[in-house]
């Protein structure tokens, strides 16, 4: 007769101790409720309510038909990594060899975290200006790093200072992220802003992981990528990806360009991790970097008409919003409701059904505000707004 076996296992055990302690996305706590709910409005998802222009589309189809279904080298399709250095130095004059100095991957959060396996070691500091996208700091601390939050504040328009910087430098400081436009205030870094960063980081070994996904969503101005920045180049890993300009959320795309040394070690995790990113996804990214500018171009402009009309209609509302100046949210303050980020956005949920995200999902120096996305076609937002009015003045 065989042993009897153990009735239960204990998988509280089992399971990765920094797993266990990494807190879940506090941007899908709002919208697993709002799947429960009837009629309600969101104006919490980043994601473009475009569809992938039509003829990257077809791109798309026509390798599936043709059978082009195989793995691609691990660092991506040549074509495509040539078409991505053509375009970095095109869009916004940063020049890199496709050879060894971009990298596709899945998204571009696999790129944040590859670049962030391979340089950071166990016990060194990742700065992370905040409020910023909620992936960065769970991935630091699953490599047993340390993520220092930089508070940055809506008087300076939620951009990294000088000043800022130095105060969190020590000696275990290891990377800089610079995620700007930024999700989710929607603020930017312009060249005059980025020369004073990089005058405090030529002079020390640090790294900047710069994620510039929403670099083609930079309004008033063209976007400035740091590693354009005499001396920046050889120390900057830029991300970007196809989800936010070219509407491809589901085709999940992205890459990674900075030096050989830096991607070389990347390209060894995204290796055994992944392999390949899907070559269908890369076909059509070759057509949407070769003809996709006037679809960036058509959806920018719609995107800056909503902008200027949300950040009015919000202000009208009497909670104080700051004109973004990239990407597609606003991030209002709410401090005079009286209520925290999180009690406003589930009592707008549950009384008038409509969803956003609350500030602190990005960090605690969101406290006191929400972040609002206009990806939404105008009917959408105004209706929403018309929620959101009427939910103020029941606090009223």
């Amino acid at each position: 007769m065989r042993g009897a076996f153990k009735a239960v296992i204990d998988y509280e055990n089992m399971l990765s101790s920094k797993t266990k302690l990494i807190k879940p996305s506090g941007i899908r706590k709002f919208f697993d409720i709002a799947n429960e709910l009837d009629g309600v409005i969101s104006l919490g998802v980043g994601e473009p309510d475009f569809k992938t222009p039509f003829a990257i589309r077809e791109e798309g189809i026509r390798t599936l038909e043709n059978g082009k279904t195989w793995y691609s080298a691990n660092a991506g399709l040549m074509e495509l990594r040539t078409e991505i250095s053509r375009y970095l130095e095109r869009r916004f004059d940063i020049s890199y060899n496709p050879k060894d100095e971009v990298l596709v991957t899945v998204g571009g959060s696999e790129a944040i975290d590859l670049c962030l396996r391979a340089l950071v070691n166990p016990g060194e500091e990742v700065l992370i200006p905040e409020p910023s996208f909620v992936c960065y700091t769970p991935l630091v601390e699953l490599i047993g790093a340390v993520p220092v939050p930089i508070e940055t504040k809506a008087e300076n328009q939620f951009r990294l200072t000088k000043q800022d910087l130095l105060d969190k430098i020590t000696d275990k400081t290891k990377v800089l992220v610079l995620p700007y436009p930024n999700n989710p205030t929607g603020g930017v870094m312009r060249r005059e802003h980025l020369e004073e960063i990089a005058e405090v980081l030529r002079e020390r070994d640090i790294v900047v992981m710069s994620d510039e996904i929403y670099a083609e969503l930079t309004y008033n101005g063209k976007h400035t990528s740091i590693a354009s920045i005499d001396g920046m180049k050889e120390r900057t890993v830029v991300v970007n990806g196809f989800s936010k300009a070219y509407a491809m959320t589901g085709w999940r795309l992205g890459y990674a360009a900075g030096p050989a040394p830096i991607l070389k070690q990347m390209t060894k995790i995204h290796q055994f991790a992944i392999m390949c990113a899907p070559t269908t996804s890369q076909y059509a990214a070759v057509e949407a970097l070769r003809n996709g500018d006037e679809s960036i171009e058509r959806m920018a402009n719609e995107y800056n008409m909503r902008r200027r009309l949300i950040v009015s209609e919000f202000n009208r509302l009497g909670l104080d919003t700051f004109e973004p100046e990239g990407a597609f949210y606003i991030f209002p303050c709410i401090k005079s409701t009286g209520l925290s980020s999180e009690e406003f956005c589930e009592r707008l949920l549950f009384s008038q059904k409509v969803a956003v995200v609350p500030g602190t999902a990005f960090g605690e120096s969101g406290e006191g505000f929400i972040r609002v996305s206009y990806s939404y076609s105008v009917t959408h937002i105004l209706e929403a707004v018309e929620r959101i009015r009427r939910f103020l003045d029941t606090l009223s």
